[in-house]
């Protein structure tokens, strides 16, 4: 089974720069997205052979999230049961047989760390959610944290900005100690230069000065049906790449 997780950062403006092409040819059994910024009104978009789910924020133009699965969930819902935090499109949640499949886009902390305070209510309201789903989890989305300084370019002049605080990456590590795995490290702990996100100026993304804020994390259970991890740093449309995948499950 092959998933993929791309914040395409507008899904209208992504289908311009090769969407498509990427979405056909990597041809996935579940692709997650993030940053919609559309309603699912507004699709005129058409993915056969897959069902669709959408969880677009109230305000238009804004976050959102979308999967689409050649494989019928036993169900589906949308957003974490918690008022203050579900009006942003920001969690989709596929039940299958053997898990759960989460998509999520977590708030970003902002400039000035405008949103830390909530950003670390969400952290743990979040973990809470996750924990209390009864079968193994498969998350995946932007995370916006880089975990390690190995997950960025510049740790040091990035030490109190959003997505590499300390107490970001504090939550972070209480996560994983929740049990779940990294699926990437899984595979590659030592791998440098490996970013999923870059700043659209200064050239960034052509001197690789990113981030990896992009994540595929797995259940610890799951852990014997992960065969492959993947970040896709050469497909362009959006400042983020995909990532991806493989279980034998």
């Amino acid at each position: 089974m092959k998933l993929i997780s791309w914040n395409v950062n507008g899904l209208r403006a992504c289908m311009n720069k090769g969407f498509q092409d990427f979405f056909n040819s990597v041809d996935s059994d579940l692709f997650c997205i993030q940053e919609t910024k559309m309603q699912q009104e507004q699709s005129i978009f058409d993915f056969p052979n897959y069902y669709s789910f959408w969880n677009s924020a109230l305000k238009k133009g804004y976050s959102g999230t979308l999967i689409l699965s050649k494989i019928k969930p036993l169900s589906q819902s949308c957003g974490i049961d918690i008022d203050k935090h579900d009006n942003e499109g920001r969690v989709i949640t596929l039940e299958f047989d053997s898990f759960y499949l989460v998509n999520v886009y977590t708030p970003n902390s902002q400039r000035e760390l405008n949103r830390l305070g909530y950003r670390m209510e969400w952290e743990d309201d979040f973990r809470s959610y996750l924990l209390s789903l009864k079968k193994p989890v498969v998350l995946c989305g932007d995370l916006n944290v880089a975990h390690k300084e190995i997950d960025l370019k510049n740790p040091k002049q990035n030490t109190k900005n959003a997505g590499f605080t300390k107490e970001e990456r504090e939550k972070f590590d209480i996560l994983l100690s929740s049990g779940f795995i990294d699926s990437y490290r899984y595979f590659y702990p030592d791998k440098t230069d490996a970013y999923t996100w870059w700043s659209y100026m200064a050239n960034s993304r052509a001197k690789n000065i990113g981030w990896r804020i992009d994540y595929f994390l797995i259940s610890t259970s799951l852990k014997d049906s992960l065969k492959e991890a993947n970040i896709y740093s050469e497909i362009y449309g959006s400042d983020h790449c995909p990532v991806g995948i493989t279980l034998d499950i």
